[in-house]
């Protein structure tokens, strides 16, 4: 069966995160004073095959651990949908 899968990393809370800051200080220029504590991230998408909906989330999880996010500095959330 075919998954489609959705990746969120982003930096962890209390970490630098020098992009972040880079738009949290553009957007104050532009006049936006009110969006604080931003932190940028990204989104990974891609199709799996896999048994069933538990085992593309088990896969989704390892490829997250050995390549999607860094676990010393990122989380990351991840979402299985059937395809």
């Amino acid at each position: 069966m075919t998954f489609r899968i959705h990746v969120r990393v982003m930096p962890r809370r209390g970490l630098l995160d020098p992009q972040g800051q880079a738009v949290e200080g553009a957007l104050k220029a532009l006049k936006f004073p009110d969006a604080t504590n931003v932190h940028v991230g990204r989104a990974i998408e891609f199709d799996l095959v896999a048994a069933d909906q538990s085992a593309a989330a088990t896969a989704a999880r390892a490829m997250c651990a050995k390549l999607l996010a860094n676990p010393v500095t990122e989380d990351y959330e991840i979402e299985v949908e059937p395809k």
